[in-house]
């Protein structure tokens, strides 16, 4: 009885917070909430001035209304937009007026920068009107560019890069922007008039302020296409060109200490043919990734492998359409598993990619054959993933994902649903949904070989709450996806918790979480593999940017074979339960200055692990930045003290928005890995790029290198050129 009681006091608890979370927020719109492009004839001079008559012509827009600090009050600063267009070309116009103009924060100018740490401006474009996907532009005063592809209203792919550009000026009356957008960057579909999905948004750093045009309750971002305003009367507009064609010339220099000196010389490239407004066919052969930024080999005192993320912008793009996640970073496509072995490159023969919408049917195909490597034989790589749009937001797909050479083959075949609407209790987020798979071997379906997840997500501002069960069976095996770990049954819930309240002692929002627990069950013997709990009591993020939170950390970990730290210590069999402590701290980015620190400590298995995090910013000025990452862990168990050191180092200069020069570094004493990468980037037009990498690595154990005689060194020069016809 008393259990019973217990359960209806935890869910009338509940309800009275969705309840509050509804009356205190809600999806706004301000008249007017559409917005007609101007039709030209000829192209303006595209400069930044925006002082031709025609920008005084057309409709200017102003009602932008706060998100944060004062929510549903009007900007402080007068923000106007308009918009222009002829028959290739949207062009925005971006009035960002400002009294302080000294106070104008702009400390990037590179593309892809980290835009939220600048006075910036976006704008969300979606074409498809589908209130799922779209395009977001982003600009600073500086004209540094970033661009992300949105899906499902909430996630993007930020590594996506259009073909677009911005001028800009800044001025005694603050800073002005004309933006040039192709109509051929975006797809859409063929219509006389056009009417599409459209907002904007002004970020005011140094008052840590955030105004939308439309849609600005705090429970959704500018990437939710549904709460957006119109762009109307689009017309008589040419369509994307047919054919984009990217092909790329390299050269190279490569040094290894028991293999002298080589000199590569490839030649390759990219054919883009769009099959319709919407649809793109991608054919490649003999691609190749020198360009790409080396990955950061972080200090792993678990016993699971580190995930990498990809970085490769060939298979970035339209990645979304490919995503099939099983939680726990868990995935049935991860693409690194193609044209990568053991961090060594394995040449792609040739490969083609389709991916878009064809009405509310969204497609990704890939099919890629590697070349032989070492004892590997040529293999073929396939992916089919289909989603079909079901009413508002909702969707209904499945998978396929084939792996096979001439001595064997493995296929994984899935289903997903998922219901999400922005109008639960009139307007919040809610998504619950469902994933099926099963593997094969040689188009046999094995034993105890299947996957699933079920979970409810509910991410709103003030209440953030997922709930999810899962499986992965231990003979599941996904040989294009990546699984973290196996042979288990999961129970995941996350419950925070976000007021705004005590904003008069200068808190913006508090950041709390009652709890955030994940149970691992060994699935074949129903044994408790692993928990995991936080708990935060106190956290918030002030009106002045700064942020802290105080956790306390539960884990259990049942090790039934014993995992090594180092080459001389590990950690025996047992059943572990551990205690740890966190507490994190970070100052506002937006300063020229800023830092970030952790500091956790506990238990660790048989003994004790403290671990110090810190980074370090400096924006020296808008051309040059630098970023420290060190850790530290001291780890005691009874027989040994340990200590690892990780260091990263990231220096960006730009020379303009169209060049800039970047250095990575890292020293990591665990695994003895110490690696420089150099990359010269330039941007000779938008579309088209040149690189000159140069790496140097010691693979020997760190303390014994001589550090004028690396053990690999290679140097690259490439040029990726884009023609369109």
């Amino acid at each position: 009885m008393n259990k019973k009681k217990g359960q209806f006091k935890l869910l009338f608890i509940l309800l009275l917070f969705l309840l509050f979370d509804n009356i205190t927020s809600f999806a706004q719109h301000s008249k007017p909430d559409t917005i007609s492009a101007t039709r030209i004839e000829k192209a303006i001079n595209f400069d930044g001035n925006l002082n031709e008559a025609v920008w005084q012509q057309a409709q200017h827009i102003s009602n932008f209304t706060q998100r944060d600090l004062d929510y549903g009050k009007p900007v402080t600063e007068q923000t106007e937009v308009a918009l222009l267009y002829n028959k290739n070309v949207l062009y925005l116009g971006i009035w960002c007026f400002q009294k302080e103009v000294s106070k104008i924060t702009a400390k990037n100018m590179s593309t892809d920068f980290s835009y939220r740490t600048d006075d910036n401006f976006q704008i969300m474009i979606s074409p498809f009107n589908d209130n799922r996907t779209g395009y977001l532009f982003v600009i600073n005063p500086n004209g540094a560019r970033a661009d992300i592809l949105i899906y499902n209203g909430e996630d993007g792919n930020r590594d996506w890069n259009g073909v677009w550009d911005v001028k800009t000026k800044i001025t005694d009356k603050g800073w002005f922007a004309e933006v040039y957008i192709p109509f051929s960057t975006l797809q859409f579909k063929k219509d006389k008039i056009l009417n599409w999905a459209i907002n904007f948004e002004r970020d005011i750093v140094y008052k840590n302020e955030q105004a939308l045009w439309q849609g600005w309750s705090r429970d959704y971002s500018i990437y939710s296409a549904a709460n957006a305003g119109r762009l109307i009367n689009i017309k008589n507009i040419s369509y994307a060109k047919k054919f984009e064609f990217k092909p790329y010339t390299l050269a190279g220099w490569q040094y290894k200490k028991n293999k002298g000196n080589s000199y590569p010389v490839k030649l390759g490239g990219n054919l883009n043919i769009s099959l319709s407004p919407t649809l793109k066919l991608n054919l490649t052969t003999f691609t190749d990734f020198a360009q790409v930024e080396a990955d950061r080999i972080p200090v792993n005192l678990s016993r699971f492998s580190v995930y990498y993320p990809e970085k490769r912008q060939f298979f970035l793009e339209g990645s979304d359409l490919f995503n099939f996640y099983l939680g726990d970073r868990s995935n049935i496509f991860y693409s690194r598993e193609i044209g990568i072995e053991n961090g060594k490159q394995i040449p792609i023969i040739a490969g083609a990619r389709l991916f878009g919408k064809a009405g509310r049917n969204n497609i990704g195909f890939l099919n890629i054959q590697e070349a032989a490597f070492d004892d590997v034989y040529t293999t073929n790589n396939t992916v089919f993933r289909y989603k079909r749009d079901i009413g508002k937001q909702s969707y209904i797909g499945g998978i396929l994902t084939n792996r096979m050479n001439k001595e064997t083959s493995n296929q994984v075949f899935g289903f997903d649903a998922a219901y999400q609407t922005s109008d639960f209790l009139k307007n919040k987020n809610l998504t619950i949904g469902a994933r099926f798979a099963v593997s094969a071997e040689n188009f046999k379906i094995q034993k105890q070989a299947i996957t699933y997840r079920i979970f409810a997500d509910y991410p709103n501002d003030f209440i953030d709450n997922y709930m999810g069960i899962g499986r992965i069976e231990k003979n599941f095996n996904p040989e294009l996806g990546y699984i973290h770990r196996t042979d288990y049954d999961s129970y995941s819930w996350y419950f925070r918790l976000a007021p705004r309240i005590f904003t008069k002692y200068g808190i913006k929002r508090l950041l709390l979480k009652p709890w955030g627990f994940t149970l691992y069950n060994t699935h074949s013997t129903g044994e408790i593999e692993s928990f995991s709990n936080e708990t935060r009591p106190i956290g918030a993020i002030l009106k002045s940017g700064e942020r802290f939170e105080f956790n306390f950390i539960q884990n259990y970990d049942r090790i039934d074979e014993p995992f090594w730290l180092t080459d001389n210590d590990f950690i025996p069999v047992g059943k572990y339960m551990m205690y740890k402590y966190e507490i994190q701290f970070e100052t506002y980015r937006a300063r020229r200055i800023w830092t970030e620190l952790l500091y956790n400590w506990g238990d660790f298995y048989t003994g004790k692990k403290q671990t110090f995090e810190s980074q370090i910013g400096v924006n020296i000025n808008k051309h040059l930045n630098l970023n420290l990452n060190y850790t530290i862990n001291f780890v005691s168990l009874p027989e040994t003290n340990i200590t690892t050191n990780e260091l990263a180092f990231y220096l960006d200069y730009a020379f303009n928005t169209k060049m800039n020069l970047s250095l990575f570094s890292q020293y990591n004493d665990l695994d003895e890995v110490m690696i420089y990468n150099f990359r010269l980037h330039w941007i000779p037009k938008v579309g088209s790029d040149f690189y000159l990498v140069y790496n140097i690595g010691y693979e020997e154990p760190i303390k014994q290198i001589e550090y004028l005689k690396p053990q690999t060194t290679d140097a690259v020069v490439k040029l990726v050129y884009r023609f369109v016809f």
